[in-house]
């Protein structure tokens, strides 16, 4: 009898620190080996390794956490806010100026601030079940709308009375050993996230609910409070790390934190981290966090180089340093995060590395591994119940029931509002249509987010290419001197391209969508700074204005006078480009609504994969709906252009929000599978006329604008948590169902 042979599956996979460390490592000295080439002024110097250490520190700290988080299948967008807003409120607290509280109060409250952040962010998502990028995307937006509130754009310092408290102060101070105290905590909050991560039972549940949260709940892991768990640690490291700039600094600009969350996310990417949960090592994600901060170094600190300038008609060389314009550092940040996430499907798990060493070794290549991670997969499907309810009912019973009418009822009852709180301003037909301006850009992007969100993906780049494409006609125009349509033309295709690059890294390279959009909006946001160099731009031809101008204004323009009437009084308040929205939007609505694609969409966002079953092509609808929400975006930049008659690069900031809260307040769902163009046209109204009635002068109070976006914040959270929880879970009807079994009935008999 032949004995029993077992068959070995190798070695555990190391979990403190293993080989893409080591690569890591040997990339960081080619890095900084670079560096010193291009700039030795610089990093030839022992400063600027110092310098590289103490920089890593802070975001190293914040990394330790996200990779928690990111281990457990899920994302942090707001930990640069968080930073920022820490920091702010601990200035805020400490300095002479505001309230002057000593330094152990100001740094507690800031930890309680802290810890109320995750909390926030974990019960969202794991109790409240709200999409993790939505959530913290949200919380991000709020919490900078805080940062700009409570510094009123100024920054705030206090050293003097920094130097009475040496004992906090000197922690963010080069030590007697000759190196930043920061770089000493950095290396113990390190060594205690790896340990934790690697050896203990918190890193179990952590690789066990990232990697399938149904099978770790079936082992009597407690799944929500292990996310929960993840998310204050992101948010309290995220604390540490602005107690420690706050130490360092002596004070705070309202920049702090600014994209600081892709340079974490992809530093924890770049350390090994799968973006799909159950992968990840902490000393990877600080060597991760060391490439990015170099790399932003190289970037910033440019290179030297000799100018010749005449001087009294002779040549003198004269040293200078190129530097990269405004706006290049956040394009290649925003490319590092797409390289980043691509790194795994198309290096970790092919094992690309292990299989190469393999094969010049001559052994069999590993075994790939498993590319799927959830155990049983339900469908898609949302709303079934909403639906349900819309077909039975009748009269107004069918109109209440219908998703988007929530919206319209807004629309309406926030006319009112502003009617009666200001009628002197509120009925003037010029104010009217100012509002109408107001509405229409919102409006253009929401028609083709409302594709993409219908069809079960997410575009967060909405703003930045708006930006992009404004950007680039201001660029031909002012700078080139092209005729209109030459400029209409290139941002056309400078919009469509960012579109394209989108789509194509979604659908072709299976990223999630939430990943390959917020990348683009900071690589477009970016290109945008760099085309105009951070400036703004204005005076070009009166002929590419008319896209923004009053329908009478144009008419005047090529000699046509209308006669006095209402069509004339009409003619005087109505733009071109309200005009333009309208009819995109109609012609989008009803392929939504009556055609075949419209059906594909939505089947497409229900359930993919019975989608696909039935035959209809999924990737091509989802690419053509991303392409037609660059195009939707790209029309209001090259529009936004002409109605102010100048570029800015700040233009269409925060409008992935108002977008997105448009479509979910209009009925659309966050999870796909749902939307009409009415029901987003009347959540755009509503957004518009919530910020015009924050923005109204009522008896000599108006809402300054930083808090206004905080508002708008708090307004998505509860559309989605609305859509979540009354028009899917059908929350009201089941507890109703529920008080009605307990009530008692009366024929109870007792003896």
């Amino acid at each position: 009898m032949e004995p029993a042979t077992t068959t070995s599956l190798g070695r555990a996979p190391p979990q403190l620190v293993g080989g893409w460390e080591a690569g890591l490592l040997m990339f960081l000295a080619l890095l900084y080996f670079g560096g010193v080439i291009v700039n030795p002024a610089f990093f030839g110097s022992t400063e600027a390794l110092h310098a590289l250490l103490r920089d890593t520190s802070r975001v190293g700290i914040i990394a330790v956490g996200m990779t928690f988080v990111i281990v457990n299948r899920d994302l942090d967008l707001s930990v640069g806010s968080t930073y920022g807003l820490i920091a702010v409120v601990f200035a805020r607290l400490f300095a002479p100026s505001f309230l002057d509280f000593g330094v152990i109060q100001s740094a507690i409250l800031c930890v309680l601030l802290g810890t109320a952040i995750g909390l926030i962010n974990g019960v969202l998502v794991t109790v409240l079940k709200v999409p993790a990028f939505i959530a913290t995307l949200t919380i991000l937006f709020i919490g900078r709308g805080f940062v700009l509130a409570l510094t009123h754009g100024q920054a705030i310092y206090y050293s003097d009375k920094a130097k009475d408290r040496p004992l906090f102060f000197h922690l963010g101070e080069t030590n007697i050993l000759g190196f930043n105290n920061q770089i000493a905590i950095f290396f113990l909050i390190a060594m205690v996230g790896a340990y934790a991560l690697a050896k203990t039972r918190w890193g179990y549940e952590t690789f066990a609910t990232g990697g399938n949260e149904q099978a770790a709940a079936y082992a009597g892991i407690r799944t929500r409070w292990v996310r929960i768990r993840a998310y204050l640690l992101s948010s309290l490291c995220a604390t540490l790390a602005a107690l420690l700039s706050a130490a360092q600094d002596k004070g705070v600009t309202p920049l702090y934190g600014v994209s600081w969350e892709l340079t974490v996310i992809a530093s924890v990417v770049i350390g090994g981290a799968s973006i799909l949960g159950g992968r990840g090592r902490v000393i990877g994600s600080c060597l991760g966090a060391a490439v990015v901060v170099l790399i932003d170094k190289v970037l910033r600190e440019g290179w030297p180089i000799t100018r010749i300038v005449v001087i009294d008609g002779e040549n003198v060389s004269v040293g200078a340093k190129f530097t990269l314009p405004a706006g290049a550092v956040l394009v290649f940040l925003g490319l590092l995060l797409v390289i980043a996430v691509l790194i795994e499907p198309l290096l970790i798990r092919r094992q690309v590395a292990a299989r190469l060493w393999a094969w010049l070794r001559g052994r069999p290549p590993p075994p790939a591994y498993e590319m799927g991670g959830v155990a049983i997969e339900g469908v898609q499907t949302k709303g079934a119940m909403a639906a349900d309810m819309a077909l039975s009912a009748t009269g107004l019973g069918k109109f209440l029931a219908r998703r988007d009418a929530l919206a319209i009822i807004l629309t309406v009852v926030l006319w009112l509002t502003g009617l009666v709180l200001r009628p002197d301003y509120w009925w003037n037909l010029p104010n009217t249509f100012a509002i109408l301006l107001n509405y229409t850009e919102l409006a253009l992007i929401t028609v083709g987010l409302t594709y993409v969100i219908a069809a079960g993906d997410i575009d967060l780049s909405v703003g930045a290419v708006l930006a992009l494409a404004g950007s680039t006609a201001a660029y031909f125009l002012k700078v080139l001197g092209a005729d209109p349509l030459t400029a209409v033309t290139m941002g056309l295709f400078a919009g469509m391209i960012a579109g394209a690059v989108n789509a194509m890294v979604v659908v072709g390279f299976k990223l999630p969508a939430f990943i390959a959009t917020l990348g683009m909006f900071y690589i477009a946001r970016g290109l945008a700074a760099w085309f105009v160099a951070g400036q703004q731009l204005t005076g070009w031809p009166e002929g590419y204005n008319l896209l923004g101008r009053k329908v009478n204004d144009v008419l005047l323009h090529f000699g046509l006078a209308l006669p006095p009437g209402i069509i004339r009084t009409m003619a005087e308040v109505v733009s071109i480009q309200t005009i333009w929205m309208f009819f995109i939007a109609v012609i989008a609505g009803i392929v939504l609504a009556y055609t075949p694609f419209g059906l594909k969409v939505c089947a497409a966002g229900g359930n993919v994969r019975a989608a696909a079953y039935a035959g209809v092509n999924t990737n091509r609808v989802r690419f053509i709906a991303l392409m037609l929400s660059a195009l939707c975006a790209t029309m209001a930049g090259i529009i936004n252009v002409a109605y102010f008659r100048s570029f800015n690069p700040v233009a269409g900031q925060f409008r992935e929000l108002d977008a997105i809260a448009s479509v979910i307040i209009g009925g659309g769902s966050i999870f796909g599978g749902y939307g009409t163009m009415i029901g987003s046209l009347a959540g755009a109204a509503v957004i518009t006329l919530v910020r015009a009635l924050l923005q109204l002068n009522v008896q000599g109070f108006s809402m300054p604008q930083h808090w206004i976006n905080v508002f708008i914040g708090v307004i998505l959270i509860v559309a989605v948590l609305i859509d979540i929880w009354v028009r899917q879970a059908n929350f009201f009807e089941r507890l109703r169902t529920r008080l009605r079994r307990g009530a008692p009935t009366g024929d109870n008999s007792h003896g």
